[in-house]
């Protein structure tokens, strides 16, 4: 089954999945973070896991992109050098081990992952601002490879250095914009094709970029204590979820 050529993809998901990254588009702008690993999560179910983390990558890359174009008067730019320099570093690392993994440790990591940034406490602050940003970008982007949504790991950083939400979810915008960009540097260095995957891609950044925009007019118009703890319970279920594969597959259970 082919639509528009995507490989193993019918119309019905195709538009299913330009629905979601819409609306986790928007959750990542409302929430600050979570966006990112809410899509994960869907694409997983119906995306084999060695297209899902390159794809995943570029269409959160174009929602990185989209989102600093709306904010980009709120980036928090001492950050941005720094974190840059060390998301180059993690992505050339990263690239060199991805290749080695099989699929039922990819979907273990997955899994694994979610659930650990999902339940994460807030981490506070270490060090000084730059040379913390340089590090959380070689974590952040060496990690991204694997896992491709780690937004929700940099988020409780971005959030300790400073109170201004918009600040927040523009500045995680810009970051992680720059960590996905350095990742699909990565994986045409390391000659990962997903040519047949550009028209998916395009539709999902195109509705992203709807999500993002409509996430920013209610970013500080909305209540969010009940959404966070609903959010909270998806997360878990997909993280299981993908856990309960990897076992599977692995011959555990």
């Amino acid at each position: 089954m082919e639509f528009l050529g995507t490989p193993d993809i019918g119309p019905l998901t195709f538009f299913g999945l330009m629905v979601a990254s819409l609306v986790t588009a928007f959750i990542g702008v409302f929430t600050g973070a979570a966006g990112g690993v809410v899509l994960l999560g869907l694409m997983a179910m119906v995306m084999p896991p060695l297209a899902l983390i390159p794809v995943h990558t570029v269409v959160m890359l174009g929602a990185g992109v989209t989102r600093t174009m709306i904010m980009w008067r709120n980036v928090m730019r001492p950050a941005v050098l720094p974190f840059m320099i060390g998301a180059l570093i993690g992505a050339a690392a990263g690239a060199r081990v991805f290749i080695a993994l099989s699929t039922m440790w990819l979907e273990f990591i997955l899994g694994a992952f979610i659930l650990l940034v999902t339940w994460m406490p807030k981490l506070g602050q270490f060090g000084g601002e730059r040379g913390r940003f340089g590090v959380l970008g070689f974590i952040t982007t060496f990690v991204g490879v694997f896992v491709s949504a780690t937004g929700t790991l940099l988020a409780p950083f971005v959030a300790a250095s400073t109170p201004d939400r918009r600040v927040h979810v523009a500045t995680m915008g810009a970051l992680m914009m720059f960590s996905h960009l350095a990742k699909v540097a990565a994986f045409g260095l390391i000659g990962f094709a997903i040519g047949r995957y550009v028209p998916l891609m395009v539709a999902m950044i195109a509705t992203g970029a709807v999500g993002n925009w409509i996430g920013e007019v209610a970013l500080l118009r909305t209540k969010e204590q009940h959404f966070r703890r609903v959010l909270q319970v998806a997360l878990t279920i997909l993280g299981l979820r993908l856990l309960w594969s990897a076992a599977r597959g692995a011959g555990w259970i």
